[in-house]
């Protein structure tokens, strides 16, 4: 759980101590819009916006049984978050999977897409589609209310 949470704690505080140089050169402005900036990168790549990871062969599984789509990911991909952010609420309804967390996710992907990493990678029905529509993707599950 910590782990996931290092890249962030960094964004925050390299955008803090950047900052401070700037406010104690005179420059408020500057230091507060600079600041906000690395705290939305640091919220952008938190564990806030994707919903928990599983693994490749689990969601596999969970998409057997329920028939939602798998959405392959990594940490600062701005498709996976447009991706994210696009769904909205629906995004929690799909199996995510972190392909730098995960070998054989990584493996999956890279057989879908020639040897490439490319993500987000969304597997529905067992077919693989990179990098797809985000309204695209809403339409391949029903939510529920």
């Amino acid at each position: 759980m910590t782990r996931t949470w290092i890249l962030p704690m960094l964004l925050v505080l390299c955008g803090s101590l950047v900052s401070t140089g700037l406010l104690f050169s005179g420059n408020p402005g500057e230091a507060a819009a600079l600041l906000l900036v690395f705290v939305l990168l640091a919220g952008l790549n938190s564990p806030l916006i994707f919903p928990r990871s599983i693994g490749a062969l689990e969601a596999q599984r969970r998409s057997a049984v329920d028939g939602r789509p798998v959405v392959f990911w990594r940490p600062g991909c701005k498709y996976c978050v447009r991706l994210r952010i696009r769904l909205g609420r629906n995004a929690r309804r799909l199996h995510w999977v972190n392909i730098w967390r995960d070998p054989a996710a990584a493996a999956a992907v890279m057989a879908a897409n020639n040897g490439n990493e490319t993500v987000p990678t969304v597997v529905v029905a067992g077919q693989p589609h990179t990098n797809p529509d985000p309204g695209w993707v809403r339409e391949q599950f029903s939510p529920s209310p």
